[in-house]
Order: C-alpha cells, then structure tokens, then sequence
C-alpha cells in the first residue's frame, strides 16, 4: 500500500491516503518491531485512573518525556501492587498504536515499584545463565506419579500454604500421606535451609514426589527461590519436584527447574494428587466397560459352546451308535425277510419232492395195503415165494407198524400165513 510513500525527503503518490491508512501503516512498524513487543520502562506514575470496566490508564514519565499506559482489567486484578500518582514503577509489556487516538502507548502486564529493578535484572542474568547450562531444559521434566503414597512439602510450618495444601489433600485424596520437612522460606537463612530440606526428602526412600511451596509476597519475600543454591537443589532432585511459589503472575528459578510449576500451593496440591471423585466416577466407568465386555465374552462363549454342541452331536458315538443300531435294525429286517422267503421256497421245494418223493415211496405202497416181508434172522426182503421156507420166521411191515409171521405153505401168490403174535 505505502510502495510509493517517502515519508522523508519528500513523497510521490497516485493519490493521498486517509488519516486511518496512515496510522494503520505506523502501528504495524511499531507492533512487528521485536525490540518494542517485550520492554521493561522505569518512570514516575501520573494521572492513574481506574475505569468502571477495570482497566487502568496512568502516564509514565521522566524530566524529558512521557508516555501513555494502559494495564487491561485482566492483568489488573492479579497485581499485588497498583500504583498512585507520584510512584516510581518498573513496568513490563508491549507498544502498540490506539488508532483512534492516533497515539502510541504502552500495554502494561507487569507492574513493580523501581526500588525491586536491581532484583529482576539479577534475575534475568541468572535465569540466563542457568538456562544455558540446560538447567531448565524439557526433556530433563519428568512426569508426576499418579497415585502418590507419601508426598514431602517444603515450606515452613505456620505458613497458610501448608494449611492449602492439606485441606486440598485431604478433600481430594485422603490416602496420601505428607511429610513435612520445615524451612523458613523468606530471608537470608531460607536458602540453605530450603535446599536442606530437599536433601533431607531426597535421603528417604518412600517419598513419591515434593512439593515446594510457599504464598504470595512481594519480589523480595519470594527472593529465597530464586537463589542458585534452590534452583540447583531443585533440579538436581532423584524424586520429582513440583514447585508453587506466589501467586500466578509469580514465576521464581525454583519454578523453571522444577518438573512442574503450579501457579499457587494450592494448585500445586491439586496437580500432585488425583481426585477421589474423578477416581470413583472411573472405576464406576471401567467397572460398566467390565460387565459389559464380560457379558460379550460370556455371550460369544455360549455361542461357540453352542456351535460346538452341534458338531459334537453329529460326531457323538451315541449317535452313530443310534444310526448303528438302526441299520442293524434293517439289516435284520432284511435278514428275516430273505430267510422267510428263503424258507418259503424251500417249503415249496420240499413239498414238491415231498410229493415226488411219496409217488415212489414204499410207504406210499404200503398205505395201499402193501406189505413188506423180511427175514427175521437175516432181515433179507422176500420178493419171491422161493426165497421161503415152510416154517421161517418172517417180519411183515405194513403201513401202521409191523407184525410177526411164520411161512407154513406156499402158495402162488398166496404164500404167506398170517400168525398171530
């Protein structure tokens, strides 16, 4: 848009711009300029007000120049600390252009009286430094046990951080057990002290996780945790660390060394532990996913069964014992039906010879009125009167049975004498 705009030296252009256009065009240079988007200015604080919305306005400045500030509502209500006409401040954030003012201003987000500035410019440089060395690098963050069993604090004993911490343990997860290791946690002594409790934690071997935790205050009340002898202690710590210091605009080197930083105690409390609720209302969950996948094992487990039944039926030697007897059953069926006709036709046949047979009989000749005559001491038939002698014994067969006879004349045709036995 502005290729054929000289600002200096005089300008060329097609047509002018519009008073908008303009300001647009120089609230982007100002607002892509790095150096300008991350400031820290020191001045005397002028004409602060704070508006029914929340947001504050107030003017910064020195013996040559002022500037405008605005600090949103959001930012406002986390501060420790609101300025009066006639303070000098440290204030933090970004320029920027309020284009209907046609103004630029500063967006405050931080706000500290100056007195504190040598502090933030110590913590910068260590924080720097000790970043480098990877004191604070990710991949050395370590994950937080989920169920911790005993939990070690480092704070002082008559803090209300302590009280924090507990009262949300004990609504959250009872089953915890704390383990305090006492250490002042402000002032010159704190450090040594504060770095001896972790230590102290870090020598036992039933202590799951640390908290190290303390209120909100101002920079140099939280100062202790930003001593090196902390953040070193910190990082260097076997049982991982969880670290609320302050409030949450409150960010230490203890914070950046820890495995997590919690913005309060409380939330550090929160974070360390699960909540038994969530718990019961997960078990409740998993115990429903259970029955139902044990329902649907159980159901495609009688299917199989079932299925396998019926092929075992068909396999089952019962059956084929069943189907065994069964065709023996018709086998013996067609057994006595071929032996009946068998039967049947060799009835016939032995009738048939039965009657051929008693055609040529002698008892058929005998039943006539036949007789056969033998010999009684040689049992030779007599076929001829010749063959006898008057006075021999004779046997004579007729068709009901057999009588005695002795020959006494011979007669043509005749010759036999009937006696009776």
């Amino acid at each position: 848009m502005f290729e054929q705009l000289s600002l200096f030296g005089g300008s060329t252009f097609s047509e002018p711009y519009t008073v908008s256009q303009l300001t647009g065009y120089i609230r982007r240079l100002i607002e892509d300029d790095p150096e300008l988007s991350d400031v820290w200015v020191e001045g005397e604080v002028s004409n602060f007000s704070r508006a029914s919305s929340g947001h504050c306005y107030f003017t910064l400045k020195d013996a040559g120049s002022q500037i405008g500030c605005v600090m949103w509502r959001s930012v406002a209500k986390v501060q420790d600390y609101l300025p009066v006409g006639g303070d000098l401040v440290l204030a933090h954030g970004r320029v920027g252009v309020y284009e209907a003012g046609g103004r630029y201003q500063l967006y405050v987000d931080q706000l500290r009286p100056a007195g504190v500035g040598d502090l933030y410019r110590q913590f910068e440089l260590l924080k720097a430094r000790l970043e480098a060395e990877g004191l604070f690098a990710p991949e050395r963050k370590r994950p937080l046990p989920r169920f911790p069993r005993r939990i070690g604090v480092v704070t002082s004993p008559s803090a209300a951080a302590l009280r924090d911490i507990l009262n949300v343990l004990g609504r959250r997860y009872p089953l915890a057990e704390v383990l305090l290791a006492p250490t002042p946690v402000q002032g010159d002594d704190a450090p040594p002290q504060i770095v001896a409790a972790i230590e102290a934690l870090n020598g036992r071997d039933d202590v799951d996780i640390i908290i190290v935790a303390r209120g909100g205050g101002s920079l140099e009340e939280l100062w202790a945790f930003n001593d090196e002898r902390v953040a070193r202690a910190v990082a260097a710590s076997r049982i991982p660390v969880i670290c609320g210091v302050g409030h949450e605009t409150d960010f230490s080197l203890a914070d950046f060394a820890a495995d997590v930083r919690a913005p309060t105690p409380s939330a550090a409390a929160e974070l360390v532990a699960p909540d038994r609720a969530e718990l019961r209302a997960q078990v409740a969950g998993l115990a429903a996913a259970l029955v139902t996948a044990l329902q649907g094992v159980v159901e495609e487990r009688r299917w199989r069964l079932a299925e396998q039944t019926r092929a075992l039926k068909h396999l089952s030697p019962a059956v084929q014992l069943a189907q065994a007897r069964q065709r023996v059953d018709d086998l013996l069926g067609r057994a006595e039906a071929a032996v009946r006709h068998s039967l049947t036709l060799r009835r016939e046949r032995l009738g048939g010879l039965t009657g051929r047979l008693a055609g040529v009989s002698p008892l058929g000749t005998l039943e006539r009125g036949y007789a056969i005559v033998c010999h009684r001491e040689t049992g030779a038939v007599v076929r001829s009167v010749a063959q006898v002698a008057s006075g021999d014994a004779l046997d004579v067969r007729v068709a009901d049975g057999e009588f005695e006879a002795t020959a006494s004349q011979k007669r043509p045709g005749l010759g036999l004498e009937r006696r009776k036995p």
